[in-house]
């Protein structure tokens, strides 16, 4: 059985995008957390991981580092494709929008950690920020508008009509946006709702609120 290597669920981002996009698909794995920013992390990384982060997938003596290439693969070993949309231009937008997620966003990661635990109370970013928040949203709406116009919302509500890799690697900008209290409009906040009641999001969520660990930078933030 593959092994999927995470971090804390309610703080590691990276490492709920392939358990979600596994666990809503019914693949089969094992799970490993190590705890984040402590002394047995850093005295167990090295053992799992080449790159010394999480999350990494073992399959057999295969070793697959990084979020966006483990759901590539699962895409590819377990789901038949149906990790992207079944139109060839459609899974070009998507994949344009889930590498824009891989590699952008800065100033929101750095300044909304993920923070499942988390319920808005004042705190605020900076434009740089809420700029990234509004781009986050435009793309949503792009790709949800692109679904409406093939009819892809009868088959589901999410960013190209069923969930997908996408989805996944949006996932931890859903709790962001929630735990922080960021002004959605109305798409938004549809697909947030969608999102967070995934059943397999839901046993992600109710794992990270039961867990101990807590993290003092990330569980500091607060309003002045």
């Amino acid at each position: 059985m593959p092994l999927l290597v995470i971090g804390n669920k309610n703080y590691s981002s990276w490492s709920l995008r392939p358990w979600l996009l596994l666990r809503h698909f019914g693949v089969a794995f094992d799970e490993l957390k190590l705890s984040l920013d402590t002394p047995e992390f850093f005295a167990e990384i090295e053992r799992w991981s080449p790159t010394r982060r999480v999350p990494v997938l073992h399959d057999g003596d295969l070793v697959v580092a990084d979020s966006l290439a483990i759901c590539e693969f699962a895409n590819e070993r377990w789901l038949d494709g149906r990790g992207w949309p079944a139109d060839l231009r459609d899974r070009a937008v998507a994949r344009a929008a889930a590498a824009e997620m891989h590699s952008g966003f800065a100033a929101l990661r750095g300044q909304l950690p993920m923070n499942a635990r988390r319920v808005p109370d004042g705190y605020r970013w900076n434009a740089q920020a809420q700029a990234d928040i509004e781009r986050v949203q435009a793309l949503w709406r792009g790709l949800r508008a692109r679904a409406a116009g093939r009819g892809a919302p009868a088959s589901g509500p999410f960013l190209c009509g069923g969930f997908g890799i996408v989805d996944a690697m949006f996932a931890p900008v859903v709790l962001r946006f929630r735990g922080y209290g960021v002004a959605m409009d109305d798409v938004a906040a549809a697909y947030c709702d969608a999102v967070l009641a995934l059943p397999a999001m839901q046993a992600w969520l109710a794992e990270a609120v039961a867990e101990p660990e807590r993290l003092a930078a990330t569980d500091g933030l607060a309003a002045p």
